[in-house]
C-alpha cells in the first residue's frame, strides 16, 4: 500500500485548497478529502501520462507546460487546456519580468563594485 499512497498528493494540500472554496462554517469529511485526493492524483497521472507519451513519440525526455496544455486538450479537457494555455503565457512573462529584474540588479551591484574600488584606490 506504501506504493499507493506515493503517487497520491499531499492530504494537507488537498485538505487546504477544499477549504479555500468552502464557506469558513463548512467542514469536510475525511472521506471526502481522502476521494478528492485519489480523484486528483488520478487526474495528473492521467493528463501526465498523455503529455509523456507525447514526448516519447518525439524523443525528448522533458515535459513541459505546453505538452500538459496539448495533453488536456487531446484528452478532452479543452476547457481546462484553454485556462492552462493563459496561465502558463503569464506564467512565463512573469519569469522573464523577474529574470531581468535580476539581471538589473545584478548589473546595478557589479557597476556599484566597480566604482567603489576605484574609489578606493585613489
Amino acid at each position: 500500500m506504501g506504493d499507493e499512497h506515493d503517487k497520491l498528493l499531499p492530504i494537507a494540500n488537498v485538505s487546504r485548497i477544499m477549504k479555500q472554496i468552502l464557506p469558513p462554517t463548512a467542514k469536510i469529511s475525511k472521506e471526502a478529502k481522502e476521494t478528492i485526493q485519489q480523484c486528483a492524483s488520478e487526474f495528473i497521472s492521467f493528463v501526465t501520462g498523455e503529455a509523456s507519451d507525447k514526448c516519447q513519440k518525439e524523443n525528448r525526455k522533458t515535459v513541459n507546460g505546453d505538452d500538459i496544455c496539448w495533453a488536456l486538450g487531446t484528452l478532452g479537457f479543452d476547457d481546462y487546456s484553454q485556462a492552462i494555455v493563459r496561465y502558463l503565457h503569464k506564467h512565463r512573462e512573469y519569469e522573464r519580468e523577474r529574470a531581468s529584474a535580476a539581471a538589473a540588479a545584478s548589473s546595478a551591484e557589479f557597476a556599484s563594485n566597480q566604482t567603489s574600488s576605484h574609489t578606493k584606490r585613489s
